[in-house]
């Protein structure tokens, strides 16, 4: 098998009845590929991983995880550090990886730039021991995560909805970060640790930051009361996020956060918790 394609039924632009669609397709652009390959779907959380474990196993050189990135995370977990090419389909809600590397939506090209298209390296973060590809966090975002993951709504307006609710509600925790010889201490309502720049959707958390660069951007956001968090949500779409008082952004090849207690965080949105200092 020289190629595998992964999909997810269950990711946010995706439903159950368009999946045979998106089967006949990935296998056309196999065919116009003249490729060897396997389509497949997952089942749930953590399926994409084993099967991508399976198809680099059968010889695999190429795996295309289609789906949001939490599917790419997967994948891309058993790809990095092998001479595997990963190739994107967007499929989720947010796209971030992908709206980074600017990849066409449209599922037809897409899957021919993923089996045939120019290969680009890029770095990998690490945080608690897991991989991630695109933005790993804590505090707010990995809140919201959680929230958004064992919700069945999908889509902008239902997100906004769920994003104000839970900045209603959330209380920020104090962090500790050591990180490139310093050390500071306060109260935030997150602490993102980002490889690409956004979130997805175009929300930039991290503006400056360079999925190649060998670097990752950690961004300290202070606590601040919901009414601020929206009236400044522009920033996050124009780019200037990092200007706003409270924002501090340190551009690092290692950190460590720490708190009193357990920490809950999230990558590439997939949700997790480790033990009370999570190294970077």
């Amino acid at each position: 098998m020289e190629a595998g394609i992964i999909i997810n039924p269950y990711a946010g632009t995706l439903r159950s009845g368009d999946i045979e669609r998106c089967i006949r397709l990935a296998r056309t652009a196999l065919d116009k590929c003249a490729l060897d390959g396997e389509v497949v779907r997952t089942t749930g959380i953590g399926t994409a991983r084993e099967l991508a474990r399976s198809m680099v196993a059968s010889g695999a050189s190429t795996l295309v995880a289609w789906g949001g990135d939490g599917t790419v995370n997967e994948v891309a977990a058993e790809v990095a550090f092998r001479s595997v090419v990963l190739g994107i389909v967007p499929g989720g809600s947010g796209n971030g990886l992908a709206r980074e590397l600017r990849l066409e939506r449209r599922p037809e090209t897409a899957l021919l730039t993923a089996l045939q298209g120019a290969e680009r390296v890029l770095d990998v973060g690490e945080i608690g021991g897991k991989l991630f590809v695109n933005v790993a966090g804590l505090g707010f975002d990995a809140h919201l995560a959680e929230m958004f993951n064992t919700s069945s709504h999908r889509g902008r307006t239902a997100y906004f909805m769920m994003t104000l609710r839970a900045l209603l509600a959330y209380r920020p925790s104090a962090y500790t970060v050591r990180a490139e010889g310093e050390t500071f201490h306060d109260t935030a309502l997150l602490v993102s640790i980002a490889n690409g720049r956004q979130y997805g959707s175009g929300a930039r958390i991290a503006p400056l930051a360079r999925v190649d660069d060998g670097l990752l951007d950690v961004v300290f956001v202070g606590a601040r009361s919901p009414w601020s968090v929206l009236s400044q949500a522009w920033r996050l779409f124009n780019g200037t996020v990092y200007r706003l008082k409270g924002v501090r952004t340190l551009s690092v090849q290692r950190a460590e956060l720490a708190a009193p207690r357990p920490l809950t965080f999230h990558v590439d949105g997939e949700v997790f918790t480790g033990g009370t200092c999570l190294k970077v």
